[in-house]
């Protein structure tokens, strides 16, 4: 039975201040640190053989985190960031023997990047619902199909997140592999909307707290048998 770890990102300095943060590449605050640190220590009595992140700074500093902090954990194993050949700004020279065995690799991906939130990025999200009415945010917000102004609506985020992780994390789930994924509060409600099988009602009410480690249990079909919230276990 492997394990799928699903962790939104420690709090980042635009959470702490209130602000649309979308694809903003802002990092964790002091509590966000915190957070990922508390994590690490609660999953220290699980092996991880690979994670998943997005490009955002702050989904990658909680992952790291997570992976290096983890006190007492189950192996030593040394994560290392996964970078794409055919990435125009990587130099390639990241080459080198080694037994991979000893390695987590961590895959970067655009896919599990926070949903844009377009023309609100940077806006106080208290001061937006007083600008343009807090029935018309929320819609923003909350709805599965509708878009902020220039922004993505979560539907369009579960169109690039959900068919990334039955192709790519999904496999390692399947082959036995423990998978964490670093990520944020909207992609990541995406993929707990196809793995609870919730409706879109209901996915659009789904809180994700900063921070705190979701477990699932996974046969080798796929299917989820067990989820278990480790917040318990800060």
């Amino acid at each position: 039975m492997a394990k799928l770890i699903l962790i939104r990102h420690g709090q980042s300095i635009w959470n702490a201040a209130n602000k649309f943060t979308g694809w903003v590449d802002v990092p964790l605050s002091h509590q966000g640190r915190q957070e990922a640190m508390q994590a690490a220590q609660t999953l220290g009595n699980y092996r991880i053989d690979v994670c998943f992140t997005s490009y955002l700074v702050r989904a990658i500093e909680t992952a790291v985190i997570c992976l290096t902090e983890r006190e007492n954990g189950l192996d030593s194993k040394s994560p290392v960031l996964q970078h794409h050949a055919d990435d125009p700004h990587w130099h390639g020279w990241d080459h080198y023997d080694s037994d991979h065995r000893e390695e987590i690799p961590i895959y970067l991906s655009v896919a599990l990047d926070e949903r844009f939130y377009g023309d609100l990025q940077g806006f106080n999200k208290a001061e937006t619902a007083k600008k343009f009415g807090h029935e018309l945010v929320h819609q923003w917000r909350r709805s599965f199909s509708t878009r902020p102004p220039g922004g993505e609506s979560l539907e369009d985020t579960a169109d690039r997140t959900i068919p990334y992780f039955q192709k790519r994390i999904l496999t390692h789930l399947k082959d036995g592999d423990n998978v964490l994924v670093s990520a944020h509060g909207n992609s990541l409600r995406s993929i707990v909307m196809f793995l609870d099988r919730l409706s879109h009602e209901a996915v659009c009410e789904l809180e994700l707290a900063t921070g705190i480690p979701i477990l699932y249990d996974v046969d080798f079909e796929g299917h989820v048998t067990k989820k278990t919230s480790l917040e318990k276990c800060h």
